[in-house]
C-alpha cells in the first residue's frame, strides 16, 4: 500500500547544502500498522512529509497503492501533533470533522453521517456542537483524528500526535488508535519518539539513523494482537524489545 524507493531530501539555503533523508527504502502493506522511530532530530517529520506529499523529495520515490506521489494523494490522511493549529478555532467539532469531506464534494446527508459515525468512534459523540477551544488537549487530537477517519482514508499518517498531551491521556488514545486500526483496517505509519509507544502501538517498528536519515532496523513485534497498558507492558518481550530499541538510538545518536 506504501512504497518508499531511495529516497532522498536535500535543502539548499544560506550558502550551505544539508541532506536530511539519505535514500531511504521502506514498504507498508496494506492493513499493516508500523511505527517510525530515531533520534532527536533524525528527520522523522521530513520523512513523513514527503509521505503525504507535501514535500518534493530531492530524488527517490513514495508510491500509495502503486501511484506515484506527487502531491497529496486521494486516500491518504494525516494527523499532525500540533492539532491546535490544525483546528480551525471558528468553526465547531463537527464543521472541523466535516471539512475534508466538503473538499472531497460529498453530499450533505453523507457528510452528515459520516462526521457523527467519526465522533462517536472517538468518544465524541456530544460534542459536535462545541468549538475546539472549549475542549481539553487530549480531546482536541481526538477531533483531528475523527476528522481523518471520517475521510475514511487508506494510508493514515500520524506524526508525533500524542506528544503534547499528559500521560493518561497518551495511554486513552493509543488504546483508541489501535481499536481504530483493528476496525477499518486502514494502512497506519505511525512517527514517534516514544520507544514505549511504538512498541505498543506497531507491528513493526522500524529505526532511523540520525540525519542524514537511514533506516537501520526494520523490526517484527512479538506482541500478540490484543494489548491492554498493564499487561502488554510487563511482558518479558515488550521489555526485551524496549531495551533493544533503546541501545540501538543510542547507538545512532553516538554515531553523529
Amino acid at each position: 500500500m506504501l512504497e518508499i524507493e531511495s529516497l532522498r531530501k536535500t535543502y539548499d539555503g544560506h550558502g550551505r547544502r544539508v541532506e536530511a533523508l539519505a535514500g531511504i527504502t521502506l514498504a507498508v502493506g496494506a492493513g499493516e500498522f508500523v511505527c517510525v522511530v530515531g533520534p532527536s532530530g533524525c528527520g522523522k517529520t521530513t520523512l513523513l512529509r514527503c509521505l503525504g506529499g507535501l514535500l518534493r523529495p530531492t530524488s527517490g520515490e513514495v508510491r500509495v497503492a502503486g501511484a506515484t506521489v506527487a502531491g497529496p494523494p486521494d486516500g491518504l490522511a494525516i494527523v499532525f501533533q500540533e492539532y491546535g493549529r490544525s483546528l480551525m478555532p471558528w468553526l465547531r467539532v463537527a464543521e472541523n470533522v466535516e471539512l475534508p469531506l466538503k473538499a472531497k464534494g460529498l453530499p450533505r446527508a453523507e457528510r452528515r453521517g459520516l462526521v457523527a459515525s467519526a465522533l462517536a468512534s472517538v468518544g465524541l459523540a456530544d460534542a459536535g456542537r462545541a468549538y475546539p477551544w472549549q475542549l481539553s488537549g487530549g480531546m482536541q487530537q481526538r477531533v483531528a483524528i475523527a476528522r481523518a477517519i471520517a475521510f475514511q482514508p487508506r494510508v493514515l499518517l500520524m506524526d508525533e500526535p500524542f506528544a503534547a498531551v499528559d500521560a493518561q491521556t497518551r495511554a486513552d488514545l493509543e488504546d483508541l488508535v489501535r481499536s481504530l486500526w483493528q476496525a477499518t483496517g486502514v494502512t497506519l505509519l505511525f512517527v514517534t519518539h516514544d520507544i514505549d509507544e511504538a512498541v505498543y502501538l506497531g507491528q513493526r517498528v522500524v529505526v532511523l539513523s540520525s540525519s542524514p536519515t537511514r533506516v537501520l532496523e526494520d523490526l517484527p513485534v512479538p506482541l500478540p494482537g490484543e494489548r491492554d497498558q498493564l499487561t502488554t507492558r510487563s511482558d518479558s518481550r515488550f521489555v526485551e524489545m524496549r531495551t533493544h530499541l533503546y541501545a540501538s538510538i543510542q547507538k545512532a545518536k553516538s554515531a553523529t
